[in-house]
């Protein structure tokens, strides 16, 4: 009989079967469907502030229907934290990717405080959600923020091993300093100012260290070289639809599939192909793609005269079939 296999005992048992096709396009569509939607929240909240976005405002940008979404989300507020999470997890793979646990404590809060306001730079919509927004989203997004100051405040509190003998601040005095780093962040984001943030890297750094190590260390700390920290997946790493978080917008849904429709585009057939103006955002958004690993430039290069030649990768491919086969069973 199909589907079983005999026993010792003579009797029949269920044979494993392997997910169904069908089944597991399924589960890519709602992949992409929730990316779409994460980026929809993350934008909106942006635009709208994080108390007075509604459903409505995400279903529209990310172009999906209400039912999909409270499919995916229970309301809101739910997808708010979602967005939160998501967030989170890039910020902290930006402030880990240069943090040495062996070093020493000012090495280490420098490499993560460069990291998160590279992150914040990159992404000043994701950072006003999570540092802003959070504090207008109700008690699990307070809980949320807190508990994420509560990790940063934990690493900035182990300066005290470094102080001289006797001479350690207060427990408090860590809450404090991240309390007073994270107001100057959130003045720059309600500011419009995120494109800055990198500058504030040394002034930071002395005033953390300044009540651990003293003066003369906290000068020291603001003639420190500062390195932008690269943040992302690397083109060939990404695996197709697991990895695309928020960065799957419907623009950028829009720049895939006129690539898919025009193999080997300019950045001003993709731009015409997506129904997109302005050709500073088409090329963000090329190379955006191109970052995730979903895009290829076949050009001869910077300095040839030749135009960008762009070009699905295989990842690419597999993502456009997938969101080919969501238009036909919407």
């Amino acid at each position: 009989m199909a589907g079983r296999a005999s026993t010792r005992s003579g009797r029949t048992a269920p044979q494993a079967t392997a997910p169904r096709r069908n089944d597991l396009g399924r589960e890519r569509v709602t992949e992409i469907q929730r990316a779409r939607i994460l980026a929809a929240t993350v934008e909106v909240s942006a635009e709208h502030g994080a108390g007075s976005f509604t459903v409505a405002h995400v279903v529209v940008r990310a172009g999906i229907s209400r039912r999909t979404f409270y499919e995916i989300f229970a309301d809101r507020e739910g997808c708010f934290l979602a967005a939160f999470e998501d967030g989170l997890a890039r910020a902290s793979r930006y402030a880990l990717a240069e943090y040495d646990p062996r070093a020493k404590w000012t090495v280490r809060v420098r490499a993560a405080l460069t990291g998160l306001l590279s992150f914040l730079e990159d992404e000043p919509a994701s950072g006003q959600l999570l540092i802003v927004g959070s504090l207008g989203m109700g008690a699990a997004a307070l809980e949320r923020r807190r508990h994420m100051l509560a990790r940063i405040s934990a690493l900035v509190e182990e300066g005290g091993v470094e102080a001289r003998a006797g001479q350690a601040p207060p427990p408090l005095t860590a809450e404090g300093v991240v309390g007073a780093v994270f107001a100057v962040i959130h003045a720059r984001l309600v500011e419009g100012r995120a494109a800055s943030l990198l500058e504030l890297v040394n002034p930071l750094m002395s005033m953390v260290v300044l009540p651990y190590l003293g003066p003369a260390a906290s000068r020291r700390e603001l003639d420190r070289p500062v390195s932008r920290v690269p943040g992302g997946p690397s083109e060939g790493t990404l695996r197709p639809l697991k990895e695309l978080e928020v960065r799957l917008t419907y623009r950028t849904v829009r720049v895939l599939t006129a690539v898919a429709a025009n193999p080997g585009a300019s950045n001003r057939t993709v731009a015409e192909g997506a129904g997109i103006d302005d050709q500073g955002q088409t090329s963000k958004l090329l190379w955006r793609l191109q970052r995730l690993g979903l895009l290829s430039n076949r050009s001869l290069g910077a300095g040839s005269g030749a135009p960008n030649s762009w070009t699905l990768t295989s990842s690419g491919e597999e993502v456009n079939s997938v969101l080919a086969a969501e238009s036909a069973g919407s």
